[in-house]
């Protein structure tokens, strides 16, 4: 599907969004950060100042503040349960998801015995390598890595059978690349960890706000993402198969229940936080057509990934048509989300970030983004990683065009 401002609704996306209103020297600011941290929507920031307003109370107390707590948490998760194609007792919520990845990993460390493997990959970023890693030392496991193919900037499967093998009780993987964009065939991996017996735990952190995410359909078993990441509150939000959950044995407090979602959600949540996601998942809902919110979800994220990809492929283009601009994405045959990761050369990454910002109101990042492996492979970290430019519904061709000029201007 091709879609251009003509014929998506741009002009009501952008008055959804109040950050969208700042100037910057004089400017409009141009928002291209999305990847590491949307903004946020309208309709969920007046859902967090509205609990706050109204009275919060922490939960299974006997008045009215309480119970209104107690039902945004039960709406969030059902909000939730469709937006990821799960069952609203599979639900958790936590400060972030890279804190809920080292507690569940924790937790299911104390399943596995010393000679057990576990999978990671050289794309991912750190926060679903790492807390993996740590329960792998803690319990004598062995790590086995996916590796990146550096030419196409995709995971080399070349050797998936004996890497995913009779031993292997965990494959941690992203679904997509948060530093290049490239969206992971997670078909191959998912289907070889089942036929091995072995769990998938899926980074959808960059993934969900740009594309549809049926955890089971995918054949995943503990989903992670953050709502930030898709115009909504810092939330962390864990979706843990219930078979799995039940048996998980998470660190807590004695008094502490010990039922699922409820064991995983140490300390008094983030109500307020809570309160936004739902807000947040309506908006995708709200480019949709259909009789369940997840049918809605599903047909307003068709029209939000192709407006997206629009604005992607006049960027990418305009990019690399400016002499001394090096792209690192993987080739047209491989699906990306609308982010780009470039270099310029004899411009230091974060100097360019600082020209765009000073002299053209335009907010992009560089850096490595925790996706440190991959770095290291592409040989980047020492000239200061990537500049990242990120694309999300309420940027406009208009934004396109002054990044790329404003590139094409670097001395």
């Amino acid at each position: 599907m091709k879609i251009t401002e003509t014929t998506f609704p741009i002009t009501e996306v952008r008055e959804q969004f109040p950050a969208l209103k700042r100037t910057y020297h004089g400017k409009p600011a141009a928002y291209f950060d999305g990847p590491g941290g949307s903004q946020v929507v309208k309709s969920s920031i007046q859902a967090i100042a509205a609990y706050m307003e109204n009275g919060g109370g922490n939960l299974h107390g006997c008045f009215p503040s309480s119970w209104e707590t107690e039902e945004i948490i039960a709406e969030a998760k059902k909000a939730v349960g469709d937006f990821l194609g799960v069952q609203t007792n599979e639900v958790a919520f936590g400060a972030n998801m890279t804190t809920l990845t080292i507690a569940i990993a924790n937790a299911l460390g104390k399943q596995f015995q010393a000679g057990d493997e576990i999978v990671v990959t050289e794309m991912d970023h750190r926060a679903n390598v790492d807390p993996w890693l740590l329960m792998a030392k803690d319990h004598g496991l062995t790590v086995r890595w996916i590796q990146v193919d550096t030419e196409t900037l995709t995971l080399d499967l070349s050797d998936l059978n004996d890497v995913i093998n009779e031993k292997t009780k965990l494959v941690a993987i992203g679904l997509a690349s948060n530093a290049v964009g490239t969206i992971i065939d997670l078909a191959p991996i998912a289907k070889r960890a089942k036929e091995v017996g072995a769990w998938v735990a899926a980074d959808a952190v960059h993934a969900a706000p740009h594309m549809l995410i049926d955890r089971d359909q995918m054949g995943i078993d503990i989903l992670l993402c953050s709502a930030y990441k898709f115009f909504g509150p810092h939330i962390g939000i864990a979706a843990i198969k219930e078979d799995i959950f039940k048996d998980l044995e998470p660190y807590k407090l004695v008094p502490a229940p010990s039922y699922y979602p409820d064991k995983l959600e140490t300390g008094t949540q983030n109500h307020e936080g809570i309160a936004g996601i739902q807000p947040a998942i309506e908006f995708f809902a709200s480019f949709g057509e259909g009789e369940t919110r997840r049918q809605r979800i599903e047909s307003g994220l068709v029209k939000i990934e192709a407006y997206e990809n629009s604005l992607a492929t006049r960027l990418r283009e305009g990019l690399a048509a400016i002499e001394g601009v090096t792209l690192f994405e993987a080739d047209r045959s491989v699906a990306k989300t609308p982010t780009i990761a470039f270099q310029v050369k004899g411009t230091a990454p974060e100097k360019v970030c600082k020209i765009m910002a000073e002299e053209h109101s335009i907010f992009t990042a560089s850096g490595n983004f925790y996706a440190s492996t991959l770095a290291e492979r592409l040989d980047i970290n020492k000239t200061g990683g990537w500049i990242r430019a990120g694309l999300a519904p309420y940027n406009t061709f208009e934004e396109v065009e002054r990044f790329i000029q404003a590139v094409s201007e670097l001395k």
